[in-house]
Protein backbone atom coordinates (compact mmCIF):
# COMPACT_ATOMS: atom_id res chain seq x y z
CA UNK A 1 0.00 0.00 0.00
CA UNK A 2 2.94 2.44 0.92
CA UNK A 3 4.65 1.51 -2.55
CA UNK A 4 1.22 2.36 -3.97
CA UNK A 5 1.05 5.71 -2.28
CA UNK A 6 4.65 6.66 -3.65
CA UNK A 7 3.97 5.91 -7.21
CA UNK A 8 0.94 8.01 -7.18
CA UNK A 9 3.27 10.49 -5.32
CA UNK A 10 6.04 10.53 -7.78
CA UNK A 11 3.35 10.00 -10.68
CA UNK A 12 1.39 13.32 -9.92
CA UNK A 13 5.01 15.30 -9.47
CA UNK A 14 5.98 14.02 -12.56
CA UNK A 15 2.57 15.51 -14.22
CA UNK A 16 3.53 18.47 -12.67
CA UNK A 17 6.73 18.60 -13.65
CA UNK A 18 5.48 18.93 -17.33
CA UNK A 19 2.98 20.78 -17.21
CA UNK A 20 4.89 23.10 -15.04
CA UNK A 21 7.19 22.57 -18.29
CA UNK A 22 5.07 23.56 -20.80
CA UNK A 23 4.09 26.62 -19.13
CA UNK A 24 7.56 27.70 -18.78
CA UNK A 25 7.89 26.75 -22.65
CA UNK A 26 4.94 28.77 -23.52
CA UNK A 27 6.27 31.58 -21.07
CA UNK A 28 9.57 32.33 -23.02
CA UNK A 29 7.76 32.15 -26.34
CA UNK A 30 5.35 35.12 -25.29
CA UNK A 31 7.94 36.98 -24.14
CA UNK A 32 9.92 36.01 -27.47
CA UNK A 33 7.01 36.63 -29.32
CA UNK A 34 6.68 40.13 -27.57
CA UNK A 35 9.99 40.94 -28.13
CA UNK A 36 10.25 40.58 -32.02
CA UNK A 37 6.76 41.96 -32.19
CA UNK A 38 5.13 39.30 -34.05
CA UNK A 39 2.01 37.57 -33.34
CA UNK A 40 1.89 35.06 -30.99
CA UNK A 41 0.38 31.54 -32.95
CA UNK A 42 -0.85 28.59 -31.38
CA UNK A 43 1.28 26.31 -33.17
CA UNK A 44 3.89 28.28 -31.06
CA UNK A 45 2.83 26.75 -27.83
CA UNK A 46 3.43 22.89 -26.51
CA UNK A 47 0.74 21.08 -25.55
CA UNK A 48 -2.67 21.40 -24.19
CA UNK A 49 -1.91 24.43 -21.88
CA UNK A 50 -5.91 24.97 -21.13
CA UNK A 51 -8.31 27.70 -22.34
CA UNK A 52 -6.60 30.73 -20.64
CA UNK A 53 -3.11 30.04 -22.43
CA UNK A 54 -5.62 30.31 -25.92
CA UNK A 55 -7.10 33.55 -24.92
CA UNK A 56 -4.08 34.91 -23.90
CA UNK A 57 -2.59 33.61 -27.30
CA UNK A 58 -4.80 35.68 -28.91
CA UNK A 59 -4.83 38.94 -26.78
CA UNK A 60 -0.88 38.87 -27.16
CA UNK A 61 -1.05 38.64 -31.11
CA UNK A 62 -3.70 41.72 -30.98
CA UNK A 63 -1.43 43.61 -28.62
CA UNK A 64 1.68 42.99 -31.21
CA UNK A 65 -0.35 44.24 -34.31
CA UNK A 66 -1.60 47.06 -32.91
CA UNK A 67 1.72 47.91 -31.42
CA UNK A 68 3.16 47.63 -34.72
CA UNK A 69 0.45 49.73 -36.55
CA UNK A 70 1.18 52.83 -33.96
CA UNK A 71 4.53 51.74 -34.66
CA UNK A 72 4.37 52.53 -38.03
CA UNK A 73 2.05 55.45 -37.87
CA UNK A 74 4.44 56.84 -34.92
CA UNK A 75 7.58 56.59 -37.80
CA UNK A 76 5.41 58.06 -40.51
CA UNK A 77 5.01 60.60 -38.75
CA UNK A 78 8.47 61.19 -37.67
CA UNK A 79 9.50 61.04 -41.47
CA UNK A 80 7.11 63.49 -42.38
CA UNK A 81 8.42 65.67 -39.56
CA UNK A 82 11.92 65.58 -40.59
CA UNK A 83 10.86 65.91 -44.58
CA UNK A 84 8.94 69.00 -43.61
CA UNK A 85 11.89 70.59 -41.03
CA UNK A 86 14.33 69.77 -43.57
CA UNK A 87 12.78 71.85 -46.06
CA UNK A 88 12.69 74.90 -44.18
CA UNK A 89 15.42 77.38 -44.61
CA UNK A 90 14.97 78.23 -40.74
CA UNK A 91 16.76 76.69 -38.12
CA UNK A 92 14.51 74.62 -35.65
CA UNK A 93 15.28 73.76 -32.43
CA UNK A 94 13.50 71.83 -29.67
CA UNK A 95 14.61 71.38 -26.10
CA UNK A 96 12.84 70.04 -23.14
CA UNK A 97 12.38 71.19 -19.54
CA UNK A 98 15.88 70.37 -18.60
CA UNK A 99 17.45 71.95 -21.58
CA UNK A 100 18.26 68.79 -23.18
CA UNK A 101 17.87 68.81 -27.24
CA UNK A 102 14.69 66.91 -28.55
CA UNK A 103 15.17 68.41 -32.31
CA UNK A 104 17.47 70.35 -34.85
CA UNK A 105 16.95 70.58 -38.29
CA UNK A 106 19.36 70.46 -40.83
CA UNK A 107 19.04 74.57 -41.46
CA UNK A 108 20.33 74.40 -37.90
CA UNK A 109 23.39 72.27 -38.55
CA UNK A 110 24.25 74.37 -41.40
CA UNK A 111 23.56 77.85 -38.93
CA UNK A 112 26.13 75.88 -36.60
CA UNK A 113 28.16 73.19 -38.09
CA UNK A 114 30.55 73.12 -34.90
CA UNK A 115 27.54 72.19 -33.01
CA UNK A 116 27.80 68.47 -34.07
CA UNK A 117 25.41 65.25 -32.95
CA UNK A 118 23.79 67.11 -30.44
CA UNK A 119 20.33 65.30 -29.95
CA UNK A 120 20.03 64.05 -26.50
CA UNK A 121 23.07 66.65 -25.08
CA UNK A 122 22.24 69.77 -23.28
CA UNK A 123 22.03 72.97 -24.95
CA UNK A 124 24.61 74.19 -23.15
CA UNK A 125 27.16 72.45 -24.73
CA UNK A 126 26.61 72.87 -28.25
CA UNK A 127 25.49 76.67 -28.26
CA UNK A 128 28.01 78.69 -25.99
CA UNK A 129 26.17 81.84 -25.90
CA UNK A 130 25.47 83.54 -22.57
CA UNK A 131 22.94 85.64 -24.39
CA UNK A 132 20.91 83.07 -25.83
CA UNK A 133 20.55 81.17 -22.68
CA UNK A 134 19.28 84.43 -20.95
CA UNK A 135 16.67 84.31 -23.81
CA UNK A 136 15.86 80.15 -23.29
CA UNK A 137 15.33 81.41 -19.58
CA UNK A 138 12.97 83.90 -20.25
CA UNK A 139 11.05 82.08 -23.08
CA UNK A 140 10.68 79.58 -20.29
CA UNK A 141 9.37 82.22 -17.65
CA UNK A 142 7.07 83.64 -20.76
CA UNK A 143 8.63 87.21 -20.21
CA UNK A 144 10.44 86.87 -23.74
CA UNK A 145 10.23 89.49 -26.31
CA UNK A 146 8.78 88.00 -29.83
CA UNK A 147 11.75 88.66 -31.36
CA UNK A 148 15.70 89.05 -30.67
CA UNK A 149 18.63 89.12 -32.64
CA UNK A 150 21.53 87.24 -31.10
CA UNK A 151 25.43 87.09 -32.09
CA UNK A 152 27.19 84.13 -31.83
CA UNK A 153 31.33 84.30 -31.95
CA UNK A 154 33.93 81.95 -32.28
CA UNK A 155 37.24 81.69 -33.92
CA UNK A 156 36.13 82.15 -37.09
CA UNK A 157 33.47 85.14 -36.94
CA UNK A 158 30.64 86.07 -35.56
CA UNK A 159 27.02 84.68 -37.02
CA UNK A 160 23.82 86.48 -36.01
CA UNK A 161 20.24 84.55 -36.03
CA UNK A 162 17.08 85.89 -35.10
CA UNK A 163 15.38 84.24 -32.83
CA UNK A 164 11.49 83.73 -31.94
CA UNK A 165 10.82 81.05 -29.05
CA UNK A 166 7.34 79.66 -27.71
CA UNK A 167 6.40 77.14 -25.19
CA UNK A 168 4.99 73.98 -26.47
CA UNK A 169 3.26 70.76 -24.91
CA UNK A 170 3.82 69.01 -22.66
CA UNK A 171 2.93 65.75 -24.50
CA UNK A 172 1.47 62.63 -23.34
CA UNK A 173 4.30 61.24 -20.74
CA UNK A 174 6.05 64.88 -19.87
CA UNK A 175 5.54 66.89 -16.68
CA UNK A 176 6.60 70.07 -18.51
CA UNK A 177 6.34 71.85 -21.76
CA UNK A 178 9.15 72.00 -24.12
CA UNK A 179 10.53 75.09 -25.69
CA UNK A 180 10.63 75.54 -29.86
CA UNK A 181 12.81 77.77 -31.22
CA UNK A 182 12.77 79.22 -34.73
CA UNK A 183 16.37 80.42 -35.87
CA UNK A 184 16.78 83.04 -39.21
CA UNK A 185 20.43 83.71 -40.18
CA UNK A 186 20.67 86.81 -40.75
CA UNK A 187 24.53 87.39 -40.72
CA UNK A 188 24.70 88.44 -44.11
CA UNK A 189 22.34 91.24 -43.58
CA UNK A 190 24.34 92.31 -40.87
CA UNK A 191 27.25 92.32 -42.64
CA UNK A 192 25.69 94.24 -45.50
CA UNK A 193 23.99 96.94 -42.73
CA UNK A 194 27.56 97.58 -41.13
CA UNK A 195 29.10 98.22 -44.82
CA UNK A 196 26.24 100.60 -45.51
CA UNK A 197 27.04 102.08 -42.38
CA UNK A 198 30.76 102.42 -42.98
CA UNK A 199 30.00 103.33 -46.46
CA UNK A 200 27.88 106.32 -45.19
CA UNK A 201 30.22 107.59 -42.95
CA UNK A 202 33.07 107.22 -45.01
CA UNK A 203 31.20 109.41 -47.95
CA UNK A 204 30.05 111.85 -45.21
CA UNK A 205 33.54 112.28 -44.20
CA UNK A 206 34.93 112.58 -47.39
CA UNK A 207 32.73 114.93 -48.48
CA UNK A 208 32.99 116.96 -45.40
CA UNK A 209 36.60 117.67 -45.93
CA UNK A 210 36.29 119.66 -49.04
CA UNK A 211 32.86 121.45 -48.37
CA UNK A 212 34.42 123.04 -44.87
CA UNK A 213 37.24 123.95 -46.70
CA UNK A 214 35.15 125.55 -49.62
CA UNK A 215 32.25 127.37 -47.25
CA UNK A 216 35.44 129.31 -45.43
CA UNK A 217 36.54 130.23 -48.46
CA UNK A 218 33.91 131.10 -49.96
CA UNK A 219 32.67 132.79 -46.76
CA UNK A 220 36.42 134.91 -46.44
CA UNK A 221 35.90 135.99 -50.14
CA UNK A 222 32.09 137.68 -49.39
CA UNK A 223 33.16 139.13 -45.99
CA UNK A 224 35.77 140.86 -47.57
CA UNK A 225 34.48 142.17 -50.44
CA UNK A 226 36.48 144.42 -52.83
CA UNK A 227 39.16 144.78 -49.96
CA UNK A 228 40.87 141.48 -50.44
CA UNK A 229 44.43 142.01 -52.19
CA UNK A 230 44.60 140.27 -55.80
CA UNK A 231 46.76 138.13 -54.66
CA UNK A 232 45.02 136.41 -51.68
CA UNK A 233 41.90 136.38 -54.04
CA UNK A 234 43.73 134.69 -56.60
CA UNK A 235 45.04 132.38 -54.11
CA UNK A 236 41.85 131.57 -52.18
CA UNK A 237 40.29 131.14 -55.23
CA UNK A 238 42.74 128.43 -56.20
CA UNK A 239 42.05 126.50 -53.24
CA UNK A 240 38.17 126.39 -54.34
CA UNK A 241 38.88 124.86 -57.25
CA UNK A 242 41.04 122.29 -55.89
CA UNK A 243 39.00 121.29 -53.49
CA UNK A 244 35.46 121.53 -56.64
CA UNK A 245 37.46 119.43 -58.32
CA UNK A 246 38.42 116.90 -55.73
CA UNK A 247 34.63 116.92 -54.98
CA UNK A 248 33.73 116.21 -58.62
CA UNK A 249 36.37 113.36 -58.36
CA UNK A 250 34.91 111.91 -55.65
CA UNK A 251 31.41 111.98 -57.16
CA UNK A 252 32.43 110.28 -60.31
CA UNK A 253 34.41 107.53 -58.63
CA UNK A 254 31.04 106.97 -56.26
CA UNK A 255 29.05 107.12 -59.59
CA UNK A 256 31.37 104.52 -61.43
CA UNK A 257 31.01 102.17 -58.41
CA UNK A 258 27.12 102.39 -58.27
CA UNK A 259 27.17 101.71 -62.10
CA UNK A 260 29.80 98.80 -61.65
CA UNK A 261 27.36 97.42 -58.70
CA UNK A 262 24.19 97.69 -60.52
CA UNK A 263 22.38 94.58 -61.87
CA UNK A 264 23.40 95.81 -65.24
CA UNK A 265 27.12 96.86 -65.19
CA UNK A 266 27.01 98.14 -69.06
CA UNK A 267 30.19 95.84 -69.83
CA UNK A 268 30.32 96.25 -73.79
CA UNK A 269 32.95 93.33 -74.42
CA UNK A 270 34.56 92.81 -78.03
CA UNK A 271 37.97 91.22 -79.16
CA UNK A 272 40.42 94.14 -77.48
CA UNK A 273 44.27 93.89 -79.21
CA UNK A 274 45.63 93.90 -75.46
CA UNK A 275 49.12 95.10 -76.59
CA UNK A 276 48.39 97.96 -78.30
CA UNK A 277 45.71 99.09 -75.51
CA UNK A 278 48.61 98.51 -72.79
CA UNK A 279 50.76 100.56 -75.27
CA UNK A 280 48.26 103.38 -75.59
CA UNK A 281 47.64 103.72 -72.49
CA UNK A 282 51.54 104.05 -71.42
CA UNK A 283 51.98 106.42 -74.17
CA UNK A 284 49.14 108.92 -72.88
CA UNK A 285 50.99 109.18 -69.54
CA UNK A 286 54.68 110.18 -70.76
CA UNK A 287 53.35 113.91 -72.06
CA UNK A 288 51.66 114.29 -68.49
CA UNK A 289 52.99 116.36 -65.89
CA UNK A 290 53.34 114.15 -63.04
CA UNK A 291 55.11 111.53 -65.18
CA UNK A 292 58.02 113.37 -66.86
CA UNK A 293 60.10 112.84 -63.44
CA UNK A 294 59.47 109.48 -64.10
CA UNK A 295 61.28 106.51 -65.69
CA UNK A 296 57.90 104.46 -67.36
CA UNK A 297 58.80 101.51 -69.56
CA UNK A 298 56.67 98.84 -70.95
CA UNK A 299 56.78 94.98 -71.81
CA UNK A 300 54.45 93.27 -73.94
CA UNK A 301 54.87 89.69 -75.08
CA UNK A 302 54.83 89.61 -79.02
CA UNK A 303 52.40 86.47 -78.77
CA UNK A 304 49.74 88.33 -76.81
CA UNK A 305 46.00 87.54 -78.56
CA UNK A 306 43.07 89.40 -78.76
CA UNK A 307 40.92 89.32 -75.16
CA UNK A 308 37.49 89.58 -75.07
CA UNK A 309 36.76 92.73 -72.62
CA UNK A 310 35.06 96.27 -72.60
CA UNK A 311 38.37 98.57 -74.01
CA UNK A 312 36.85 101.57 -72.00
CA UNK A 313 36.95 100.08 -68.73
CA UNK A 314 40.01 98.08 -69.30
CA UNK A 315 41.53 101.40 -70.10
CA UNK A 316 40.30 102.81 -66.81
CA UNK A 317 41.90 99.58 -64.89
CA UNK A 318 45.05 100.44 -66.47
CA UNK A 319 44.70 104.17 -66.22
CA UNK A 320 43.98 103.84 -62.38
CA UNK A 321 46.88 101.70 -61.37
CA UNK A 322 49.39 103.75 -63.46
CA UNK A 323 48.17 106.71 -61.86
CA UNK A 324 48.32 105.28 -58.22
CA UNK A 325 52.26 104.49 -58.97
CA UNK A 326 52.51 107.86 -60.20
CA UNK A 327 50.66 109.52 -57.69
CA UNK A 328 52.70 107.58 -54.50
CA UNK A 329 56.51 106.81 -55.90
CA UNK A 330 59.33 109.41 -55.51
CA UNK A 331 60.09 111.43 -58.53
CA UNK A 332 62.69 109.15 -60.56
CA UNK A 333 60.99 105.95 -59.41
CA UNK A 334 60.40 103.06 -61.96
CA UNK A 335 57.13 102.05 -63.52
CA UNK A 336 56.80 99.50 -65.55
CA UNK A 337 53.44 97.93 -67.35
CA UNK A 338 53.84 94.62 -69.14
CA UNK A 339 51.52 92.24 -70.39
CA UNK A 340 51.85 88.43 -70.87
CA UNK A 341 50.46 84.88 -71.45
CA UNK A 342 49.93 83.86 -68.05
CA UNK A 343 48.42 80.31 -69.10
CA UNK A 344 46.95 79.01 -72.50
CA UNK A 345 43.54 80.77 -71.91
CA UNK A 346 44.79 83.73 -69.70
CA UNK A 347 46.92 86.95 -69.87
CA UNK A 348 48.26 88.48 -66.89
CA UNK A 349 48.61 92.40 -66.81
CA UNK A 350 51.18 94.23 -64.65
CA UNK A 351 51.78 98.16 -63.16
CA UNK A 352 55.06 97.41 -60.95
CA UNK A 353 57.19 100.38 -59.23
CA UNK A 354 60.21 100.59 -57.07
CA UNK A 355 58.51 103.20 -54.64
CA UNK A 356 58.20 102.70 -51.17
CA UNK A 357 56.11 99.65 -50.83
CA UNK A 358 53.01 99.08 -49.13
CA UNK A 359 53.12 97.75 -45.52
CA UNK A 360 52.22 93.69 -45.34
CA UNK A 361 49.35 94.67 -42.54
CA UNK A 362 47.82 96.85 -45.15
CA UNK A 363 48.01 94.48 -47.98
CA UNK A 364 44.38 92.90 -47.84
CA UNK A 365 42.42 96.07 -47.18
CA UNK A 366 44.11 98.14 -49.99
CA UNK A 367 41.29 97.12 -52.34
CA UNK A 368 38.70 98.48 -49.90
CA UNK A 369 36.47 101.26 -50.52
CA UNK A 370 38.19 104.36 -48.78
CA UNK A 371 40.70 102.77 -47.41
CA UNK A 372 44.37 104.46 -47.68
CA UNK A 373 47.75 102.86 -46.45
CA UNK A 374 48.63 107.12 -45.30
CA UNK A 375 45.77 108.76 -45.01
CA UNK A 376 46.66 112.31 -44.82
CA UNK A 377 49.31 112.01 -47.29
CA UNK A 378 46.76 110.36 -49.65
CA UNK A 379 44.55 113.08 -49.36
CA UNK A 380 46.70 115.71 -49.71
CA UNK A 381 47.07 114.05 -53.38
CA UNK A 382 44.03 114.08 -53.60
CA UNK A 383 42.72 110.51 -53.92
CA UNK A 384 39.24 109.38 -53.32
CA UNK A 385 40.11 106.33 -52.06
CA UNK A 386 37.97 104.66 -54.12
CA UNK A 387 40.42 103.83 -57.63
CA UNK A 388 41.16 100.51 -56.00
CA UNK A 389 37.82 99.00 -55.45
CA UNK A 390 37.24 100.05 -59.23
CA UNK A 391 39.68 98.83 -60.65
CA UNK A 392 38.32 95.29 -58.63
CA UNK A 393 34.81 95.75 -59.80
CA UNK A 394 35.86 96.01 -63.25
CA UNK A 395 38.55 93.05 -63.34
CA UNK A 396 35.78 90.73 -61.22
CA UNK A 397 33.07 91.67 -64.32
CA UNK A 398 35.55 90.27 -66.50
CA UNK A 399 36.26 87.21 -64.57
CA UNK A 400 39.45 87.74 -63.49
CA UNK A 401 41.27 88.65 -60.40
CA UNK A 402 43.02 90.91 -59.33
CA UNK A 403 45.95 91.06 -56.33
CA UNK A 404 49.07 92.99 -54.64
CA UNK A 405 52.64 92.09 -53.84
CA UNK A 406 54.19 94.20 -52.07
CA UNK A 407 57.49 95.02 -49.86
CA UNK A 408 58.54 97.70 -47.88
CA UNK A 409 61.23 99.48 -49.45
CA UNK A 410 61.24 97.19 -51.97
CA UNK A 411 58.45 98.86 -54.62
CA UNK A 412 54.77 97.18 -55.18
CA UNK A 413 53.47 95.09 -58.24
CA UNK A 414 49.83 94.78 -59.07
CA UNK A 415 48.84 91.72 -60.93
CA UNK A 416 45.72 91.42 -62.95
CA UNK A 417 44.75 87.95 -64.90
CA UNK A 418 41.97 87.86 -67.38
CA UNK A 419 40.53 84.96 -69.82
CA UNK A 420 40.77 85.21 -73.15
CA UNK A 421 37.15 84.20 -73.94
CA UNK A 422 33.89 85.18 -72.04
CA UNK A 423 34.18 84.26 -68.75
CA UNK A 424 31.57 82.24 -67.85
CA UNK A 425 30.79 85.13 -64.74
CA UNK A 426 27.98 86.83 -65.63
CA UNK A 427 27.90 90.15 -64.98
CA UNK A 428 26.66 90.33 -61.97
CA UNK A 429 26.93 92.94 -59.19
CA UNK A 430 30.61 92.61 -57.38
CA UNK A 431 29.99 93.64 -53.45
CA UNK A 432 33.06 94.90 -51.44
Amino acid sequence: MQTLVIALLVLALLLVWVRLSHHQRAVAALRESLLARRALLRDDLPGALGSGWDELCSAASDLVTEVNRLDRQHSGQLAQLEATLGSLQEAVLLIDAHNYVLLANPAFHAIFPKAGRILGERLELALHSDVFLRYVEAVRGGRAQLRQEIEFVDTQGSTWVEVTGSIVGPWEGQSAPALLFVLHNITRQKRLENLRKDFVANVSHELRTPLSVIKGYVETLVDAGDDMPSGDRKRFMNTIQRHTDRLNSLLEDLLALSRLESAQPGLAREQVDLAQLVAVSLEDFRSRPAALEHKLSLVVDPALPEVFADPLKLGQVLDNLVSNALKYTPRGSRIELSARMESKDTVEIAVRDNGPGIPAEDLPHIFERFYRVDKGRSREKGGTGLGLSIVKHIVQLHGGRVWAESRVGEGTSFLIVLPLFQSAVTSAPVKG
